[in-house]
């Protein structure tokens, strides 16, 4: 059986964080609480790793998790044209349960799967995960659940799913009493609310600019919708999970993460190819179906 740090107490708070981010740097898989539901997640710069945490919930490359951050200022290192309104919304509801879609820096040597140069991040509202995260960097996170089962939101939970697969958990105590992360396109213009979650498209609106506004700094309007559902898929498939074991109900898809954000459902959902342009209610993430996050993570990963 794989460790499992109780950290409800300082010392094996401490110990717990220390072997997880020794986990993380030797290329192994960890499972630690977030605001919305557990994640299961791994080195974002670690392809190896990414795709065990993909093997170990029984997904493929289609499916790629959102990254969780332990800064905003990271969203720099990891996405390129992040227009001033993005920078505004991370700074009003980061940490929390907001992700947003970006496009990822194509310098990076990192492969989250078939993400078609768009990235899903999210900063958790969670101290255990916000302390791992500024130890190890970058995470690829998504929903601690096997694909088809319910989401995780308890550290039992994800064990009784994931086993040895995993090889350090984090008990954080239950988690996920709200709703999951909301997921903004922002390569999109104007942009896209792919799911409303727990932050409501009212509380968002006076962040966003409209597409009748002049001289906007804002991202490619012409990158295909279809770009962002790869980005998006993870976390809003495990928010269907949570969806189906009486949790989460969130309306659309990420997660983040997470958010946050189930998945057989949302995994018979997700299109085989998502590169193929796509907007408005035919947008994968678009649908009405009660679901807990998309891709990012669907954290879905909600994102976790």
């Amino acid at each position: 059986m794989s460790p499992v740090f109780d950290c409800s107490s300082e010392g094996m708070r401490r110990e717990g964080l220390a072997k997880a981010a020794e986990a993380v740097r030797d290329g192994k898989l960890v499972v630690l609480p977030t605001d919305t539901l557990y994640g299961i997640g791994a080195d974002a710069f670690d392809r190896v790793a990414v795709q065990a945490l993909l093997a170990a919930k029984g997904r493929g490359r289609h499916m790629p998790p959102p990254v969780l951050v332990g800064d905003i200022r990271t969203i720099d290192g990891l996405a390129i044209d992040v227009p001033d309104y993005v920078r505004t919304l991370v700074e009003a509801f980061w940490p929390g349960p907001l992700t947003v879609v970006l496009k990822a820096q194509p310098s990076l040597t990192w492969d989250l799967g078939d993400t078609n140069g768009t990235v899903a991040l999210r900063m958790p509202d969670h101290p255990l995960a916000l302390d791992l995260l500024r130890e190890v960097g970058p995470m690829a996170v998504s929903s601690a659940n096997v694909t088809g089962w319910p989401a995780a939101r308890t550290m039992v939970d994800a064990a009784t799913q994931l086993g040895s697969a995993v090889f350090v958990y984090l008990d954080g105590g239950p988690v996920g009493e709200g709703l999951p992360s909301t997921i903004l396109d922002c390569t999109t213009l104007p942009p896209t609310v792919l799911r409303e979650g727990a932050l409501s498209l009212e509380q968002l609106t006076p962040y966003l600019p409209t597409e009748e506004l002049p001289n906007q700094d804002l991202p490619n309007a012409d990158l295909p919708n279809g770009d962002v559902a790869t980005a998006v898929d993870d976390e809003r498939a495990d928010d269907e999970g949570a969806e189906r074991s009486g949790t989460d109900t969130p309306a659309v898809g990420a997660a983040a993460a997470d958010d946050a954000a189930a998945e057989d459902a949302a995994d018979d959902d997700a299109p085989d190819d998502v590169s193929a342009p796509t907007t408005g209610a035919d947008h994968p993430m678009a649908t009405t179906d009660p679901e807990h996050t998309p891709s990012a993570a669907q954290e879905r990963p909600t994102t976790p």
